[in-house]
């Protein structure tokens, strides 16, 4: 696998392939990898030739109270880890690199709608700021394919309606989430939590599955359903930061006879912030 933090090097590679007929496929990540992101390459190589992988932390989609300085970076055991499961190519840009002109002088990029409320409410400018770098980082790999996953399911809305509407020609995946023996979604943020907190955490993925349980056996007050998943969460030590019900491609409130729909949730145990969701159908 070869790494580079310099564009040059990047496009370089990218037009060797090209000119050599073959596809290529890209999963970006901020790095301190785990097996969701692992199975993000996995799936990548299913799709093409070759496979690009980023690791940038993006200072763009962090608050000002957030934890990037704290963020956790794990180059070499990243590196490690990715050579062993078959990627072909690792970039790994500075933020000047990214943003040569400071975060202020930056162009950006806004995604309406899907972008609003869950995490763009709770986390005001971070979707901005996964757009615009996304944006960036399509237009350097200009892939074929690119990975995401679906345990970021509002990121993964934002990120597909924003290839439609600005006509970027990569196809985005979604893949599905992968989680811990208890149910807990696999997290870099996990790595904050001691092994009872974790075993605490698995409360929120336990309550999706009952409130999907609920809905598919005919529940439709989903404001109600919404009020008693919050009870039997916070029961248990955690913070709710939101939870609902929506459908699933707009993520807006659901009409009665709307049958793709999708749980979303949001919880602090302590200061760790835990995202989790449920997609289900219903006739």
């Amino acid at each position: 696998m070869q790494t580079t933090s310099e564009i040059r090097s990047l496009r370089s590679q990218i037009k060797a392939w090209r000119q050599a007929g073959l596809s290529v496929a890209f999963v970006p990540t901020m790095g301190n990898l785990h097996e969701g992101h692992f199975s993000l390459v996995d799936k990548a190589k299913t799709l093409a030739d070759k496979v690009v992988v980023s690791i940038f932390v993006n200072p763009m989609q962090f608050g000002a109270n957030e934890d990037l300085d704290a963020y956790p970076r794990t180059l070499v055991q990243d590196q490690q880890g990715l050579s062993e499961r078959g990627a072909d190519y690792l970039f790994t840009p500075t933020v000047e690199t990214i943003y040569p002109n400071g975060l202020d002088a930056q162009s950006f990029v806004d995604v309406p709608g899907v972008s609003m409320g869950y995490c763009g409410g709770s986390r005001p400018g971070h979707f901005r700021g996964v757009a615009t770098v996304v944006t960036k980082l399509f237009n350097l790999v200009q892939p074929d394919f690119a990975c995401f996953g679906e345990k970021d399911f509002q990121q993964l809305q934002v990120i597909k309606t924003m290839v439609l509407d600005l006509a970027i020609p990569v196809e985005v995946i979604g893949v599905p989430t992968q989680r811990d023996v208890n149910g807990l979604a696999l997290s870099s943020r996990n790595g904050y939590l001691s092994e009872e907190q974790k075993q605490q955490a698995a409360i929120l993925f336990k309550t999706l599955n009952w409130m999907k349980e609920e809905i598919q056996s005919g529940q439709r007050d989903y404001a109600a359903l919404e009020v008693q998943a919050i009870a039997r969460i916070e029961e248990l030590g955690l913070k709710v930061d939101y939870l609902s019900v929506a459908e699933r491609n707009t993520l807006k409130a659901p009409h009665a006879d709307d049958q793709q729909l999708v749980i979303l949730a949001a919880a602090f145990l302590d200061k760790v912030r835990l995202i989790d969701n449920l997609t289900l159908d219903w006739s």
